[in-house]
């Protein structure tokens, strides 16, 4: 599998692997493991759309192909951040 590495400044991101139970991101030399637990959008993904990464202001990432954002601390402490979506919302 091919992985992308998108820089901007300083800060570069890469999809170094997927695997059956999460993805495998390096992000400033740091290499962390969202599980699809954490991260169920990546489940329903194509594979070609996951390394299409981007990290902008050096902690915000942007999966364009797939409509995800995230920050670098939701990597970091997922426990600290509960899975919500648009359809887990209720309407307002």
């Amino acid at each position: 599998m091919r992985s992308k590495t998108h820089e901007t400044g300083t800060s570069e991101v890469e999809v170094s692997h997927i695997g059956r139970h999460g993805i495998w991101l390096c992000i400033k030399d740091c290499e962390y493991f969202p599980s699809y637990q954490d991260l169920p959008w990546f489940l329903e993904a194509k594979v070609k759309d996951i390394p299409d990464v981007h990290l902008l202001h050096g902690h915000h990432l942007h999966w364009p192909r797939l409509d995800i954002d995230l920050t670098v601390d939701c990597l970091k402490e997922p426990h600290r951040y509960p899975v919500v979506s648009k359809g887990s919302i209720p309407a307002g």
